[in-house]
């Protein structure tokens, strides 16, 4: 092989081993590769969206009727919910206001290849001083956090998706967090709790990370460790082909 060979592949392997352990370097080609990709992905949407719209128009509106008479009874008994619910906090002079937002929130692509539980998002007006929460329906898909000023979704798997939860019906409190396979551990469980396997985990709202009561999953088994109790959860969200999911801007 000659020297000129030699100097390609040396400046080449220089190149990407700067682009990797650099941080500075790395900002800006995160940033650049996550706009082609919304571009991309935004244009892709735009295409299907006028394909539905000129060959499935019928399918598509008898489809959003349906959904909408569901909307309907719902926002119906929320209303009432919401009624009955100001005339009691009226009773007892309760000073109390909850103003909760939701966004939906579309992913672009995984941080890394090989690694699942890790995705970049396309998040509108991303404040990358806090911490949200991310649900798939009514599942706890994970949290999102600052990843070089990038929305970077920890998925439920990854060890430093963390938030807190209740067990079982006595509402026993613990944090959870990934390990890097399909379940979930529960640690710091106070051991004057009763857990049984098969008993409901979820969010406590304590975190101001999620609202009190999405689900999270079930218990498989407990141990003692130290003083406190673990559990392993299996978990109600699994991670086929993330798509779009539910950002948790604020609980309250």
């Amino acid at each position: 092989m000659s020297k000129r060979y030699l100097s390609i592949i040396l400046l080449i392997a220089l190149f990407s081993g700067a682009i990797y352990y650099s941080k500075h370097i790395q900002a800006p080609l995160i940033y650049s590769l996550n706009s082609i990709k919304k571009a991309y992905l935004h244009t892709l949407e735009s295409i299907d969206r006028s394909i539905d719209e000129h060959f499935f128009q019928q399918q598509t509106i008898q489809k959003l009727q349906q959904k909408l008479l569901q909307y309907d009874k719902n926002n119906l008994i929320m209303t009432q919910l919401a009624s009955e619910l100001k005339d009691l906090y009226k009773q007892n002079n309760a000073t109390l206001v909850t103003k909760p937002q939701v966004q939906l929130v579309r992913a672009i692509s995984y941080e890394k290849f090989g690694n699942f539980n890790r995705i970049w998002m396309d998040i509108n007006d991303y404040n990358s001083s806090k911490i949200y929460g991310l649900v798939y329906k009514n599942f706890v898909a994970g949290i999102v956090i600052p990843q070089e000023k990038q929305a970077l979704a920890l998925l439920n798997g990854d060890i430093k998706s963390t938030y807190s939860v209740y067990i079982g019906k006595n509402k026993a409190p613990g944090i959870a967090h990934g390990n890097d396979t399909q379940n979930l551990i529960v640690n710091f469980i106070p051991a004057w709790y009763s857990i049984q396997e098969g008993d409901e985990v979820i969010t406590s709202g304590l975190d101001t990370i999620f609202f009190k009561g999405l689900q999270v999953g079930k218990v498989l088994s407990v141990k003692q460790i130290q003083g406190y109790q673990s559990a392993i959860v299996q978990p109600y969200y699994r991670a086929k082909e993330p798509n779009y999911f539910y950002l948790i801007r604020r609980t309250k």
